[in-house]
C-alpha cells in the first residue's frame, strides 16, 4: 500500500499546472445552492470566477449580480438562450431543476461554452442522453459530482485499488434528510415529477451513494432491486419518501443503499473487502466535517485530516481540466449511467423485481 494515500489527504492528484487563466462563469438557476455554495467557490478560487448571473427572475438576477463579488451582467433565462455577453463567459454551471438542464446545455453548446451540470444531469435517460449528444465532440460536459472531487474519496478509491482492503466484496451507503425543514413549503420542485424526473429521495439523495460507490469501486451497475414508500401528504406525488436499493456492479461487489427526505440527516459510505474496509461518516453533506477510518486485519486507523471545501475542489477541478485541455470526469457518459441506474431503481421500487441494466 503507497503511504501517501494515508498521509496526503490534501493534495491535488489531477493538478499539472498552477498559472492559468481564470475561467469566467455564467451562473444559470440562482437558487440557494448557486448563491451560497457555487458563487462563493468561485469567489475564493484562483482559477475561475463568475462574471454572468441567469435567472427567470430579472430583479432576482440583478440582486445576485450586485451581491456577488465580479459578476458584472445579469441575464434573463430569454436573453441567455438568445446569446446575450457570450464574450463575458467561458463556461456554464447549470443549476436550475432537473427537467430543466436541457434546454441551457444545447444553448451553451450552440455558443462554444464548457458546461458544468449539476446531478442528476436530467430528469430521464432520453434528455441526458441528447445533453450527451449535443456536448460530444463539441464542448467539454462535465456533471456536478463534487464527491470524485473531494479528497478523501479520491484517498479511498486509490486504497481501493492499490488492493489495501483485498477484494471489494459489499459497500453500505445511507444519505438522509428532512426536506420540509429545509423548505417548508411542499410545492417544490424536488417533489415534482415534472421537474425532478420519477421521484424525491433516490434523484436527489440516492446518487450519492450509487455514484460515490461507482467512484471508489471504479466499476458500474449492471443490476438493481429496490423498495418504496410515501407515506406523507407532501410526497404525495413521488413514490420515495424513503427508499432503499441494492446494486450488483461489473466487478461483482454487491451495494445495500438507502435514501430519505424524510428523516434525521444522516450520510455513510462503507467498503468491505476480503482483508478490510473502509468507512468515510458522515459523508455526503458538504457542511459536516468528514471522518476517515480504514480498518485492515483488526487494526484501524482514524485519519485525522484538513477538510476541503468540495465545491472550491470541483470548480478548480473543472477550470483545471478546462483551461490546459484535460480530459473531465465525470464526463456526459459517465452521468447517463446514472440516470438508466435511477430509473431502474424507480422501475424495480414500482414492480417488485430486479431490473438489469
Amino acid at each position: 500500500m503507497d503511504a501517501t494515500a494515508l498521509s496526503e489527504f490534501g493534495r491535488r492528484d489531477w493538478e499539472t499546472e498552477t498559472d492559468i487563466e481564470p475561467l469566467r462563469f455564467a451562473m444559470i438557476g440562482l437558487g440557494w445552492w448557486t448563491r451560497e455554495e457555487a458563487i462563493p467557490a468561485t469567489e475564493e478560487s484562483d482559477r475561475c470566477e463568475t462574471t454572468v448571473v441567469v435567472s427567470g427572475d430579472r430583479d432576482k438576477a440583478e440582486d445576485v449580480a450586485e451581491a456577488s463579488g465580479n459578476a458584472e451582467v445579469a441575464l434573463t433565462y430569454d436573453e441567455f438562450h438568445d446569446g446575450a455577453a457570450t464574450d463575458e463567459y467561458d463556461a456554464v454551471y447549470v443549476a436550475t431543476p432537473n427537467a430543466k438542464h436541457l434546454a441551457f446545455v444545447e444553448s451553451a453548446a450552440e455558443f462554444g461554452k464548457a458546461v458544468l451540470c449539476e446531478k442528476p444531469m436530467e430528469a430521464t435517460p432520453e434528455r441526458a442522453r441528447r445533453m450527451v449528444e449535443t456536448c460530444e465532440g463539441e464542448v467539454p460536459l462535465m456533471v456536478a459530482y463534487r464527491m470524485q472531487t473531494e479528497p478523501v474519496v479520491r484517498r479511498a478509491r486509490e486504497l481501493v485499488a492499490e488492493g489495501a482492503i483485498g477484494d471489494p466484496t459489499l459497500v453500505h451507503g445511507s444519505m438522509s434528510q428532512d426536506l420540509l425543514e429545509i423548505f417548508s413549503n411542499p410545492d417544490q420542485w424536488r417533489l415534482d415529477p415534472d421537474l425532478s424526473g420519477p421521484g424525491a429521495s433516490v434523484m436527489d439523495l440516492g446518487i450519492y451513494p450509487l455514484n460515490t460507490a461507482r467512484f471508489v469501486l471504479d466499476a458500474d451497475p449492471v443490476e438493481v432491486s429496490a423498495l418504496a414508500r410515501s407515506e406523507g401528504e407532501a410526497f404525495a406525488d413521488v413514490p420515495d419518501e424513503a427508499a432503499t436499493f441494492q446494486i450488483r456492479f461489473d466487478d461483482g461487489t454487491l451495494a445495500a443503499c438507502s435514501a430519505s427526505q424524510h428523516a434525521v440527516r444522516s450520510s455513510h459510505l462503507k467498503i468491505v473487502g476480503t482483508e478490510g474496509e473502509i468507512s468515510i461518516e458522515p459523508a455526503f453533506f458538504d457542511r459536516q466535517d468528514r471522518h476517515f477510518a480504514l480498518e485492515i486485519d483488526g487494526n484501524r486507523a482514524n485519519v485525522e485530516y484538513e477538510q476541503a471545501d468540495q465545491m472550491l475542489e470541483e470548480f478548480d477541478y473543472f477550470a483545471h481540466q478546462v483551461r490546459t485541455g484535460g480530459d473531465l470526469h465525470a464526463d456526459g457518459r459517465h452521468g447517463l449511467v446514472d440516470i438508466e441506474a435511477l430509473h431502474a431503481i424507480y422501475e424495480s421500487a414500482a414492480n417488485g423485481s430486479s431490473v438489469e441494466l
